[in-house]
């Protein structure tokens, strides 16, 4: 993002009324101190990525773009979850389970939620756009942009980025705002996936094109 003609580029891709920043399950059962998946937590936190989350979320609600986070739960019957991939099947065997109503759906510390915000759950499925509000909510926002951070660059990232594209959104993802396991696995789906579908750009980068015209009310932890 050097040159004069892809920053003017991306400043149009990142324009606060059609640009949304999307937190994918950056909930404390999956990124915090008591996660379910501690090899995750740990490379979320020990790359910097939940940090750099937390800088764009402070950053959007400052500079006025909408924020939605997308978190994964389910009921403690099970009712209505995938059971066709062993993804799921060893989900359901962790000691943490992302209960609906308990902290481990909670969105996960530094990022903090204002009341602006948009959290949307899902009970089923990889991505948080497939069969969710997601879409609607961006169109009825006049989303044009959607900015795709948190976990993991195994699975639920790159299906909200091909979901995203899919619908006709750009998606735009910050490389350092994302992460995966093993920590060289997300470096390597970001040149050989993402980058083929999403424009790739760093948390600096798009900071710098969301200077703050005004303070947005509200921004409180959850």
């Amino acid at each position: 993002m050097a040159s004069g003609a892809s920053q003017e580029r991306l400043a149009a891709l990142l324009a606060p009324a059609t640009t949304v920043l999307l937190t994918v399950e950056c909930q404390q059962g999956v990124v915090g101190p008591d996660s379910a998946l501690p090899e995750l937590a740990g490379a979320a936190r020990s790359s910097g990525a939940l940090d750099n989350i937390a800088r764009l979320v402070a950053a959007a609600h400052e500079g006025g773009v909408q924020v939605m986070h997308a978190v994964a739960e389910s009921r403690p019957d099970g009712r209505g979850a995938n059971r066709n991939a062993r993804l799921f099947r060893a989900a359901a065997r962790l000691p943490v389970q992302q209960h609906t109503g308990t902290t481990a759906v909670r969105v996960a510390a530094p990022i903090q939620v204002a009341d602006e915000d948009l959290v949307v759950r899902r009970l089923h499925g990889l991505s948080p756009l497939a069969g969710t509000d997601v879409d609607a909510l961006l169109r009825n926002l006049g989303c044009r942009t959607l900015v795709v951070t948190g976990v993991s660059a195994n699975v639920a990232i790159p299906n909200a980025v091909f979901d995203a594209v899919n619908l006709g959104y750009t998606a735009l993802v910050p490389s350092d705002a994302i992460a995966g396991v093993p920590a060289e696995y997300t470096p390597a789906m970001i040149r050989n996936t993402l980058a083929l579908v999403a424009t790739i750009a760093t948390t600096d980068d798009v900071l710098g094109h969301w200077k703050a015209p005004r303070r947005r009310a509200g921004a409180t932890p959850r």
